[in-house]
């Protein structure tokens, strides 16, 4: 996948969370550690949001261990430089030319 079709999922996954009534706080959230593409929140709830696309697989498989990893590692340091304490999850936004789908919590 190129910087350009990146970029395309998460414009197209940032509509989409607004659509369903997410607001989105931040995009591109960097640390030493990773990245966060998409920080939305709802009903009260900080939304750590990991954007996949895919044209031919499932885009969920794109999200290792290790990617996890850094993505916890970056939410702590995203609540250490924004000093914010609330609820939080870790969602993932699943672009396909088809369709988009949230899966909510995905460290469950």
């Amino acid at each position: 996948m190129g910087l350009k079709e990146g970029l395309e999922a998460e414009d197209r996954a940032s509509f989409y969370l607004q659509k369903i009534g997410f607001k989105v706080i931040e995009r591109n959230f960097h640390s030493k550690f990773g990245e966060i593409d998409i920080v939305a929140s709802k009903e009260g709830i900080l939304h750590f949001c990991e954007v996949k696309f895919s044209q031919k697989s499932d885009p969920i498989l794109r999200i290792t261990p290790a990617k996890m990893a850094k993505i916890i590692k970056t939410i702590g340091y995203y609540f250490l430089t924004k000093r914010v304490d609330c609820d939080y999850e870790i969602d993932a936004i699943l672009v396909t030319p088809e369709k988009i789908e949230i899966v909510n919590n995905i460290t469950l």
